[in-house]
This record gives structure tokens, C-alpha cells and sequence, in this order.
């Protein structure tokens, strides 16, 4: 059985048909990516599955159980968490408050003191500024502490919304050595990520969306030789 299965799932803006009956699955322990253009609905996938956007149909399901109608709050309980595209950190609290933030589901102080410590050994720059206040921090600061406030919520399921976005490349690739050690940790992953060829380097699968729908979907590496991933989004004639 699959972690995260999502079947036929339509979900809408009003009138918009943003996801047009897209299928994918993740299975424990697997870092998948989706790859696309803007406004392919990569976005939109992460936010059905963690219940900031309900689908008008299909399903969503966490080890069988459907959570497509749950509040988002209650799909955090079971295990999904995501750090957003943008970031989105708490601008006027410190990095220790963000990540505070990222526990305001559980209870279990033990816990949360060793997975603070674990975001602090992950991301060393979140421990040297565990008192700064986090709209001073820098672009890939802010990226590491919206990561590290998601595994607060100590996730089956991490969802990463462009991680590279706006960052350098010396720190994008700092940022991907992390992902990865968060999933050699167990935390399995659904990375949405337009840089496709870093998001494929790390991932074992991965599905190509176009337009609200799964144009592709095939092994990491089998992507990356694809005629036309290589020529559309790996930038190669």
C-alpha cells in the first residue's frame, strides 16, 4: 500500500479547473518529484493533498485512510506537513518561535526538544540565529527555517514547494544535500521544483504535469534521458 495515493482527482478556482483527474503515488521512504511549467498545477497538488485546497472529486488517501475532506490542521495530525512555496515564515518572530510554530499540533515536550535539536543539527545557520527575528534572515535562511518549522510537525509525508526558488546556486545545492539527508533519515518526500534537473539528480520518481494533468510519469532517471523533458525543462537542444 502507498503512502500517499491521490485517484481522479478533479479540484477547481471557482470556475478553473486547476487538476483535471491527476493520479500519482508515493510510497514510504521515496523522494517523487513533479515537475512543470508555471501554472501547471504543482501547487495547487500539494495544497489537495494537505487540505488547503478540497477537490471537487476523487480521492486522497494516507495508508488507505481518505483525508480529501479533512481541515488541514487534522491532516498535519496524520502526518503530512509542508513548507510552502515563498516560505511564508513568521516575519516578526525569531527562528526558535517559527519552528515552535511548526509543533502547535503536538503535546510531547520531549519530542519537540529533540526534533528542535534535530532541525539545529540539520541546518547549523537556524542554531547560530535561534534568536533572530526571521524577516531579517536571508533568502535561503528563510528557505532552511520553513523546512526545518515543517519537520517540527515530525511528518511522514514532507511536501516542499520550490526550495530553490530564488536562492544561489551554492545554496540550492545545500539545501538538496539536506532534503536528502531528511530522507536517508526516513521522512519520505514530495518535492514540487522547477529546477528539474536538480529535483531529478535527488528523486527515485517522477511525474510531469502539464495544464492539470500527468503528461509523464517514470523513474527519475528515465526522465532525465527523455527526449522531451530534455529539451523542455532541462533546457537542452
Amino acid at each position: 500500500m502507498a503512502l500517499l495515493e491521490l485517484q481522479d482527482i478533479h479540484t477547481y478556482y471557482g470556475a478553473i479547473h486547476a487538476l483535471k483527474g491527476i493520479s500519482i503515488h508515493v510510497d514510504e521512504g521515496e523522494i517523487v518529484t513533479l515537475i512543470g511549467a508555471n501554472g501547471a498545477g504543482k501547487s495547487t497538488t500539494l495544497n489537495t493533498i494537505c487540505g488547503l485546497q478540497h477537490p471537487r472529486s476523487g480521492s486522497v488517501t494516507l495508508k488507505g485512510e481518505s483525508i480529501q475532506h479533512l481541515p488541514a490542521h487534522e491532516i498535519v495530525t496524520r502526518g503530512v506537513a509542508q513548507a510552502p512555496e515563498g516560505r511564508r515564515v513568521f516575519g516578526r518572530l525569531n527562528v526558535t518561535e517559527n519552528l515552535e510554530m511548526g509543533a502547535f499540533v503536538r503535546v510531547d515536550k520531549d519530542g519537540i526538544k529533540r526534533d528542535m535539536e534535530r532541525v539545529f543539527t540539520l541546518f547549523p545557520r537556524l542554531k547560530e540565529r535561534a534568536k533572530q527575528v526571521a524577516g531579517t534572515l536571508s533568502g535561503g535562511e528563510q528557505q532552511m527555517l520553513a523546512i526545518g518549522r515543517a519537520l517540527m510537525a515530525s511528518p511522514r509525508l514532507l511536501l516542499l514547494d520550490e526550495p530553490s526558488m530564488g536562492l544561489a546556486p551554492i545554496l540550492v545545492e545545500a539545501i538538496f544535500d539536506t532534503i536528502t539527508e531528511i530522507n536517508a533519515q526516513g521522512t519520505t518526500v514530495l518535492l514540487v521544483e522547477q529546477n528539474a534537473l536538480i529535483a531529478l539528480s535527488v528523486a527515485s520518481r517522477g511525474y510531469v504535469m502539464e495544464t492539470g494533468s500527468i503528461r509523464l510519469a517514470d523513474t527519475a532517471e528515465a526522465l532525465r534521458n527523455n527526449e522531451m523533458v530534455r529539451r523542455v525543462y532541462l533546457g537542452e537542444t
